[in-house]
């Protein structure tokens, strides 16, 4: 130690030498050149190759950036087109199902002639059908006719057109099998919102909700139990004849679940 110098003195010193260095340091990193795009130089097929192969390895945000890169750089190539495509798959594996969607009727809207246009509506009825599910949805599966159903009807109308307009596609069979699921789904939907009117004294209320399951989802099996709401609910509003009729109903095509609905008498 220097005589003299206080200890204190010192370490300020030192403090203020190493503040100096690191802002020297600091300044020299930031003249450094920035990070080399290592696909520069990459032809278009490179860079689909690549972007397959991580989406197929899980890798969807750097699949993301390749497939990116080679509609910027290529745009009019093949496998720009086809990168269309698969960035809308890679965003909907990413769980960015806007993107996904926006992805999807790009390509729709570009290639409506495409061989693999039908894909696209396929999968913006995934998108959809997959909409509002968390992590915890796959290991305690909730029951879906109890949340809000607007992506399930866009899911329905999305399989729907992909029907309609391609009925011999391959995904055609799947989408069908997910029609069927989102009807009853929606039909469900609307049974608790009647049983909500039930629970409130909305009679007249609830008896609507029943008859709209009847009109528009006609062989789910939501059925019988919107036929039990409306019996209910007419005879709460003192319209004994509308209920007998939706009793006859009933009995006609469910005889188990008019057995055991009680008359208006008991």
């Amino acid at each position: 130690m220097f005589a003299g110098q206080p200890m204190g003195y010192l370490n300020f010193m030192r403090l203020s030498s190493l503040l100096l260095i690191l802002m020297v340091l600091l300044n020299a990193c930031s003249l450094l050149p920035g990070k080399i795009d290592e696909t520069k130089n990459w032809s278009a097929a490179k860079l689909y190759t690549e972007a397959k192969s991580n989406l197929g390895d899980g890798n969807y945000e750097t699949a993301i950036d390749y497939f990116e890169k080679l509609e910027a750089r290529y745009p009019f190539g093949r496998y720009a087109q086809q990168a269309q495509l698969e960035i809308a798959y890679a965003y909907y594996k990413y769980d960015e199902p806007d993107s996904a969607i926006s992805a999807a009727d790009r390509f729709i809207k570009t290639n409506p002639q495409h061989p693999n246009v039908d894909y696209a509506y396929y999968l913006k009825g995934l998108v959809n059908f997959s909409r509002g599910q968390s992590i915890i949805d796959k290991f305690l599966p909730r029951d879906l006719s109890q949340r809000d159903p607007g992506y399930a009807r866009k899911a329905f109308f999305d399989f729907q057109k992909l029907v309609k307009r391609f009925p011999d596609s391959r995904y055609a069979g799947d989408a069908r099998q997910r029609m069927v699921y989102l009807r009853n789904i929606l039909a469900r939907y609307e049974l608790h919102v009647a049983d909500y009117y039930m629970r409130r004294g909305e009679y007249l209320a609830a008896a609507n909700r029943a008859r709209y399951v009847l009109a528009n989802y006609e062989g789910t099996p939501s059925q019988a139990d919107a036929l039990v709401v409306m019996v209910r609910a007419y005879r709460k509003l003192k319209l004994p004849a509308l209920a007998a009729d939706a009793r006859r109903v009933l009995k006609l095509n469910y005889p188990k679940r008019a057995a055991e609905l009680k008359t208006a008498s008991d």
